[in-house]
């Protein structure tokens, strides 16, 4: 959504097998990057029902879930991949 150099995006939940810009279930939420700060506004009761249901979202939703508090933040996994090595090339 939004218009040329103007982004706006909607938080939606999608069955797997409909287009990636087609038709969707429902709107859950929208995601504004051009405020400053910028601006997610998340259904997040809606958002958890679904992902009760087994929706799966996708990373850029969770990331935007954990902006909002929807979720609590998780640590990259990629910290722990270098910890590890760390320790297994001290041994």
């Amino acid at each position: 959504m939004g218009a040329t150099k103007r982004p706006f995006y909607r938080i939606v939940v999608a069955d797997s097998r409909s287009p990636r810009d087609g038709r969707f279930i429902e709107n859950i939420g929208s995601y504004d990057p051009m405020r400053e700060p910028s601006f997610v506004e998340i259904d997040g009761p809606r958002a958890l029902e679904w992902i009760g249901k087994g929706a799966q979202p996708s990373q850029a939703v969770t990331r935007l879930m954990e902006i909002a508090g929807v979720v609590p933040r998780q640590e990259p996994p990629a910290a722990s991949k270098t910890a590890s090595r760390a320790q297994a090339g001290s041994s």
